[in-house]
């Protein structure tokens, strides 16, 4: 018996429907590229900018970088939330890192400002080492004055280790040694108005006032002085004629907060 057989034939299916769906794929796969290139180039054209303008960015002088008023930083004065207080601290100075200086503070009003202090002054090339006084810290007011902490190595002012104040010798004869210090250039001695020694704790202090009308720190000087561990401390507050009429009682606050 013959059994017939028959084969189906398979559909038969255009090819241009295929070429016209290959060339839609090869089109949005184009597009795509032309996107995912030009998003890339966009990046990376900002990332050129970005590192252009970093330097601009990042290397802002230290000046403008601490040249912010000190009350957006500085916690209030728990004796009198009219002023703040500065604490200084191993990250705030080279002699202070180095143990040269023991830690000190003292008040002053919110609305100062930080100063830098030129490397040269800072005493950060010759640490631990220093033969010569430097400059710790700066403060500014516009309208009040400044104020400065300045240190000088116990061996410049005596040959006696850990030597108190008392044996270096008395106020004058310290203030002879650190006054061109407080008046930036020259000391006179008929400047020195006043002297007073304050004891707090087991700490001396000498006070000073002076008129220095040919000072570069101002024509009205206020200091306070005192020796621990291996360096001479002292506090400086400084103001012109017409910022020391309004501003005296805020200097000597300043002044006698002042410790070590």
């Amino acid at each position: 018996m013959v059994t017939a057989s028959a084969t189906v034939p398979s559909p038969i299916r255009s090819s241009r429907p295929r070429f016209n769906s290959i060339q839609a794929t090869h089109s949005h796969q184009q597009q795509f590229l032309y996107q995912q290139n030009h998003v890339t180039g966009t990046l990376r054209r900002e990332f050129l900018k970005g590192l252009a303008l970093s330097p601009l960015i990042l290397k802002v002088p230290l000046s403008q970088a601490r040249e912010i008023e000190v009350g957006s930083v500085l916690p209030p004065s728990p004796s009198d939330p009219s002023f703040v207080i500065f604490k200084a601290s191993a990250k705030d100075t080279p002699a202070l890192r180095a143990g040269n200086v023991q830690p000190y503070q003292f008040i002053l009003p919110p609305t100062w400002k930080q100063m830098r202090v030129a490397n040269i002054l800072s005493g950060n090339y010759c640490q631990p080492k220093c033969a010569e006084p430097w400059v710790e810290v700066k403060f500014e007011g516009e309208k009040e004055g400044k104020a400065q902490v300045v240190a000088s190595p116990l061996i410049r002012l005596t040959n006696k280790p850990n030597a108190l104040i008392e044996d270096i010798g008395n106020p004058e004869k310290l203030i002879a040694s650190l006054g061109p210090f407080v008046t930036g250039n020259t000391y006179d001695p008929d400047e020195l108005v006043e002297t007073s020694v304050e004891k707090i704790g087991d700490q001396t202090y000498y006070k000073y006032v002076l008129e220095t009308p040919f000072a570069l720190t101002g024509t009205h000087n206020l200091a306070k002085a005192t020796a621990k561990g291996n360096s001479v401390v002292l506090f400086v507050v400084s103001a012109n004629d017409k910022q020391w009429q309004s501003s005296q009682k805020t200097l000597k606050a300043m002044l006698d907060s002042f410790r070590v």
